[in-house]
């Protein structure tokens, strides 16, 4: 039969969605430059679709733009389509970058931490999904009868990762039913983001051509554990140098890293909204589910908000220093990975400009119970506000406004069902 091989150019938006254009590949040398056209309005497409509440109307035009350096390539060698896509930056028509492009709004906070303090941050995430193909058995988490049952799934995945460009490190069956977990080995911020788009991509793809689906929603089920994204980071100096560990200073953290989780603790309340982005995620944050409920910096405890790793058989101090790392525990993949990464580093950037201190006494507060507490908490922040500028603010809060109004009347196993469609 015949074929043309076609390319998607995508960005992943406020829902945390991959979405864009798709054209014949012989075209791409002159899409590299024009990209494909893009609205303002379609950056407000909900979770489910329609576009609900917008501030763009029916005006303006924009382009998706590929990034030359993000392209994802992977033959499954199995008859079905290639999977060809881009990941790119929303552009104005003149070629400069849009005020509300997901991927740039990243690329600013690492400008501004490279900026104020010539540091980087090196990140991985960490994503939890449930995998259709495989059953449901009682005693499966962590089993490695779970593992073998889902059969070639995993070993098709890690291949289609890594054909992708990005590098695994551990693929396992987690503590729920159906449940597994990928992580993928760290990189410099910017890439670490396109790392978990094209990892929930290529989750995607392999479950589809094995007439399966993922399901990467905060809360598949009221009753069952959720699924989680855990942000791993480290700072490293201009020279590559790890920048985040010290003996002696509290929880061993440098000044610079205690300044940067302060912040981030500091902002947490209102970067909730952006990190933990969906009605569906809040639950997930709760007791006694494997998930942070308060705003706190725990060591090797997988119930903070933010939690110092542990190190492993590092007999050195620089190979101490080379592990030593902190995870952000509350996010979800109904957030986009640029967002909630730019979030987190703007929010550590403050710190560090303020010369905030961690918190050394007193009860925790609590994070936000629900997508509106968030909301308001976010809407009532004006450095957050400074951060995404005023255009991408205000959609943003309309974006999640609306979205937390169209489903409240839902009931918890009634949102669970909605989000697990989508995600």
């Amino acid at each position: 039969m015949i074929r043309e091989e076609l390319v998607f150019v995508a960005t992943c938006d406020i829902s945390g969605l991959a979405r864009g254009k798709g054209f014949p590949a012989r075209e791409l040398p002159a899409r590299l430059k024009k990209g494909v056209g893009w609205t303002g309005s379609n950056l407000m497409m909900s979770p489910f679709g329609p576009i609900w509440d917008t501030p763009f109307g029916t005006a303006g035009d924009f382009m998706i733009v590929p990034d030359p350096a993000v392209e994802v390539r992977v033959d499954f060698a199995d008859g079905s389509a290639i999977e060809h896509f881009f990941l790119g930056d929303i552009c104005n028509t003149d070629g400069t970058l849009w005020e509300c492009c997901p991927r740039d709004f990243l690329r600013r906070a690492i400008k501004e931490l490279d900026d104020l303090a010539s540091l980087k941050l090196v990140a991985a995430f960490e994503q939890e999904f449930l995998y259709t193909g495989v059953s449901d058995r009682p005693g499966d988490a962590y089993a490695l009868g779970a593992f073998r049952r889902q059969n070639g799934f995993g070993e098709i995945f890690t291949a289609a990762l890594r054909a992708a460009g990005v590098v695994p490190d551990t693929f396992l069956a987690e503590y729920g039913p159906r449940q597994f977990e990928v992580t993928v080995m760290p990189q410099p911020a910017l890439t670490a983001a396109d790392h978990a788009v094209i990892t929930r991509e290529m989750a995607r793809a392999t479950a589809n051509r094995l007439g399966q689906r993922v399901i990467f929603s905060p809360k598949p089920d009221p009753e069952l554990v959720g699924n989680g994204v855990h942000i791993h980071m480290s700072l490293v100096d201009a020279a590559g140098r790890p920048a985040t560990h010290a003996p002696g200073e509290p929880m061993e953290l440098s000044k610079s890293a205690q300044h940067f989780c302060a912040g981030v603790l500091h902002h947490m309340p209102a970067i909730c909204a952006i990190t933990a982005p969906s009605p569906v995620s809040y639950l997930r944050l709760t007791p006694n589910a494997w998930a942070p409920t308060v705003i706190d910096l725990v060591r090797q405890d997988r119930g903070a908000a933010l939690r110092i790793c542990p190190t492993f058989a590092a007999a050195t101090p620089t190979e101490m220093a080379r592990q030593f790392h902190v995870e952000f525990r509350a996010t979800d993949a109904a957030a986009s990975p640029y967002l909630a990464l730019g979030a987190v580093i703007f929010a550590g950037v403050d710190g560090i400009r303020r010369g905030l201190e961690l918190p050394t006494s007193g009860q925790p507060e609590q994070l936000p119970r629900s997508l509106p507490e968030a909301l308001d908490r976010l809407a009532a922040n004006k450095t957050v506000a400074g951060w995404l500028g005023p255009t991408h603010f205000d959609a943003y809060l309309r974006f999640k406004r609306v979205e937390a109004e169209k489903v409240a009347g839902l009931s918890p196993a009634e949102l669970c069902a909605r989000y697990a469609e989508v995600y």
